[in-house]
């Protein structure tokens, strides 16, 4: 009876919370119609201002994948009180590294110019990546280009890197065995090796000075666990505030699908993170 009784009082609780919670979709962040430049929003409906926004950039080997699947991650997020921002870019074989990346600058600089208008502030701006999304975040972190194509000074406050893929692209091309996965990359980085330099966030890293939170999986791809921590140490070796966690017994998909529940122990450490910058 007992057991009974805190499951009804657990249930009420959370549609409460969900119920607070407003979701606003399908936002053009480019002055188009293409759904590949739309975002959602999840905030909490209260009195709070100024609150930081996440902004998720989702996974899929850079050629699948839509911002429609995390809506779980922006509502859990939002009753924590971190505003939300999930995001489409085009995908490949329609899109490269450079056009995904320079649409997700433009997204960032939208959220900038109007997130005032959800309760958060564009001075309190967060990035979010799972996998290639992770890749094309720390991408526009890194290398100028893509903020200053947009016209604006980097924003972003901090980056959260969920199992990234690809932060040495050329690295993982040149040695990886040619699958088809190998393949299907070639889609977005093209057969040339100079290219795979250019799209390689560890390639800018003396650029980086923002915080960071890198998590990785402790049974996810070799290529993630070799990266992922050379990052880490490069920013601690440039007096860059980093934090790194490996989660034991996760592969790949389960280090971003674990976040379906609004208990899982990343949330705290994000958004303990958040507070702490802010």
């Amino acid at each position: 009876m007992l057991k009974k009784l805190l499951f009804i009082m657990l249930l009420f609780q959370t549609l409460i919370s969900s119920a607070q919670v407003k979701t606003v979709k399908n936002i053009s962040y480019a002055n188009n119609s293409d759904e590949s430049n739309t975002l959602n929003i999840f905030y909490k409906n209260d009195d709070v201002k100024n609150k930081p926004v996440l902004v998720f950039i989702h996974g899929g080997s850079w050629s699948s994948g839509k911002k429609e699947t995390y809506w779980w991650l922006g509502r859990n997020f939002a009753r924590k009180g971190i505003v939300t921002v999930i995001i489409n870019y085009p995908l490949a074989p329609a899109a490269q590294y450079e056009k995904m990346a320079g649409d997700c600058a433009l997204a960032v600089k939208w959220v900038q110019k109007n997130i005032a208008d959800y309760q958060a502030s564009g001075d309190k701006i967060y990035v979010m990546g799972h996998s290639a999304g992770a890749h094309l975040g720390e991408l526009i972190n890194a290398d100028p280009k893509y903020f200053q194509q947009v016209g604006i000074k980097n924003p972003i406050k901090g980056m959260i890197l969920n199992d990234p893929f690809g932060l040495d692209i050329f690295e993982y091309l040149t040695s990886a065995e040619k699958d088809h996965y190998y393949y299907d990359f070639l889609r977005t980085f093209t057969d040339k090796q100079s290219v795979w330099k250019s799209a390689s966030p560890l390639n800018y890293t003396k650029n980086i000075h923002n915080p960071h939170l890198l998590f990785y999986g402790a049974k996810t791809y070799p290529a993630i666990k070799l990266q992922t921590p050379r990052l880490y140490e490069i920013l601690k070796a440039n007096n860059v505030p980093a934090e790194m966690k490996e989660i034991k017994g996760k592969s790949h998909v389960p280090m971003i699908s674990q976040m379906i529940f609004g208990g899982n122990d990343l949330y705290q450490e994000i958004v303990g993170f958040l507070n702490k910058f802010n």
